[in-house]
């Protein structure tokens, strides 16, 4: 079974297009997020999307414009190529092509074992603009407070390992905690039962409907503790990164 694709998805290399239908085709229409609710009513989703990896790496993503989508660096930094995945009106995959990539300069893949700061985001341009039914999402440079509530959704998985899980849009309720102090970079978040999974990096985490950060690291399970890269300090990049491009986002 495979989609017709748009123009812009054609030329996509036979390798990415095998690898990124095998995981999706194969999934069955289940869920994502640890603990998470599904539907249009999750918040978020009609700025949601997939970005997908040559080797088979599936990661969320958020529309920011027509043409572009914002999610974790680690899902672009050392991928051959990137396609912006999303299901057409009939339900049919459709892989849209690449034009550019922006890892941000403060991104650091070895940054966990090194323990040093990364800041795990990028931007991807895409060939054609998206459908005109995803809405680029509106962004906040809001700083989050200990205790408050915050929704961590994405495309991921309902728990580690299960791949036939990922491909559904879920949200969950997560609180903010401080583990290590108050941060001007990162948010930390945790729900007894639920929590981010595979797949679900590049995700927004959102206060309301706005996105407040981007989803990009769970701790030692599916469930655990979540970390999401807080978009306010990291403005200044994305605006540049967009007018360089020819848009802009939505703060």
């Amino acid at each position: 079974m495979r989609a017709p694709t748009p123009p812009a998805a054609r030329s996509a290399r036979p390798a990415l297009r095998a690898a990124a239908l095998a995981a999706l085709l194969a999934a069955t229409p289940a869920a994502a997020i640890v603990g998470g609710r599904e539907g249009a009513a999750v918040p978020g989703a009609t700025s949601a999307v997939m970005v997908l990896t040559a080797g088979g790496g599936v990661c969320s993503a958020i529309v920011v414009a027509p043409d572009a989508v914002l999610t974790a660096g680690h899902c672009v930094a050392g991928a051959g190529e990137n396609r912006v995945h999303y299901r057409d009106e009939t339900g049919r995959p459709v892989l849209a092509e690449v034009a550019a990539r922006s890892l941000h300069p403060g991104y650091d893949g070895d940054a966990i074992r090194g323990r040093t700061r990364s800041i795990d985001l990028a931007l991807l341009r895409t060939r054609e603009p998206l459908p005109a039914r995803f809405v680029p999402a509106d962004l906040s440079g809001a700083m989050p407070r200990a205790g408050q509530s915050l929704t961590l959704a994405g495309y991921g998985a309902t728990r580690g390992g299960d791949r036939r899980s990922i491909g559904r849009y879920r949200g969950a309720t997560l609180t903010v905690i401080e583990p290590y102090g108050p941060s001007r970079i990162l948010v930390w978040m945790q729900s007894k039962g639920a929590g981010g999974c595979q797949g679900d990096s590049g995700g927004p985490i959102l206060e309301g409907a706005a996105v407040m950060a981007v989803a990009a690291w769970v701790k030692d399970a599916c469930g655990g503790l979540t970390q999401g890269i807080l978009l306010g300090p990291q403005r200044a990049w994305v605006d540049r990164t967009l007018a360089g491009w020819g848009t802009s986002a939505r703060w």
